[in-house]
């Protein structure tokens, strides 16, 4: 029996049936929750894939790391490579697992390493300000 870090996995190369675009974000984002400000970062990217909402990446240089704690969670995009997680722990419950970064991504997404995406859903707020 194979573990799950063992068994092969399929990589997908981004195409007209499941584009991936990855840009500048030109404004200012900043990440808060419960009164914190996360992160707040004027080197976003927005990752838009697919029909999927586009999603801000940040740089994780621009988090702060005293309010986030890494997990043991982790999940596989066959776009992207192999996703890692954070909590937040100022949220509570709702912002376990509030974070994922690609930390060795595939190299047709190769600009979002180092940077963090958040689940909208467990954060007050992700704002761009001009």
């Amino acid at each position: 029996m194979s573990t799950p870090s063992s068994t092969p996995r399929t990589v997908k190369i981004p195409g007209p049936d499941h584009p991936i675009t990855i840009a500048r974000n030109p404004a200012r984002v900043v990440v808060t929750l419960a009164g914190r400000v996360i992160a707040d970062t004027t080197e976003a990217l927005i990752l838009k894939e697919a029909a999927y909402p586009a999603v801000q990446y940040i740089p994780l240089k621009d988090v702060d790391r005293s309010l986030v704690e890494r997990t043991d969670h982790a999940s596989y995009c066959p776009y992207k490579g192999e996703a890692a997680y954070y909590s937040i722990p100022v949220g509570g419950e709702r912002s376990v697992n509030a974070i994922w970064t690609y930390e060795a991504p595939y190299d047709a997404v190769a600009q979002i390493r180092d940077h963090v995406a958040f689940y909208p859903d467990r954060v007050d707020g992700i704002g761009e300000r001009r």
